[in-house]
This record gives structure tokens, sequence and C-alpha cells, in this order.
């Protein structure tokens, strides 16, 4: 049976079902695809955090470190004076030990 001119040109109820299907295939691919990328961004940007988190208690701790040094280096410094302070008296001391 041969099909008319119009019928030609309209597509058939199976050509367009096809199309609807094939349209509904990528766009189910498309939404996986799209919920992977989702997921792969959210472990990358959790791992980052993680990282950074990591990286800002490890800068934490030197800072620490430093304060109880300065404060060590501020007692010494002290101590030397007080040292030198006696040292001089003992000194002058014997100066006068000598001069006798």
């Amino acid at each position: 049976m041969a099909r008319s001119a119009h019928e030609e040109s309209v597509p058939s109820n199976d050509d367009s079902l096809a199309a609807l299907e094939e349209r509904i295939r990528r766009t189910v691919e498309l939404v996986q695809s799209l919920r992977a990328e989702r997921a792969s961004a959210i472990v990358e940007r959790d791992a980052a955090i993680r990282e950074r988190d990591a990286a800002r208690n490890a800068a934490g701790t030197p800072v620490a470190g430093t304060e109880k040094l300065r404060d060590e280096l501020e007692n010494l410094r002290s101590e030397r004076k007080q040292v030198r302070t006696r040292i001089e008296k003992l000194l002058g001391q014997m100066d006068l030990l000598s001069g006798q």
C-alpha cells in the first residue's frame, strides 16, 4: 500500500515514540552524569575542607610554641640581668678586698 505525501511528512507514531524514548534515555544519562559529577565535587570539597582544617591545626601549634619560646627567652634575659648584677657586686667586693 502506497503512502500519500501527507502521511510521509507526518512522522509515524512509532517514530515519535522512538524519538521520545531516545530523548528520555539521553536525559536520564545526563542526570546520572551530573549526579556523579556533583558527588565527586562534594567528595573533593570535603577533602579540601579536611586538608584546610588540618593545616589550620598544624599552623596553630607553632604559634603556641612560639609564645612559649618567647616567654622562656624573656625569663632567660631576666635571669642573665640578675646574674650580671650579682657578679658586678662580687667584683666590687673583690676590688675592695684588693685595695685594703
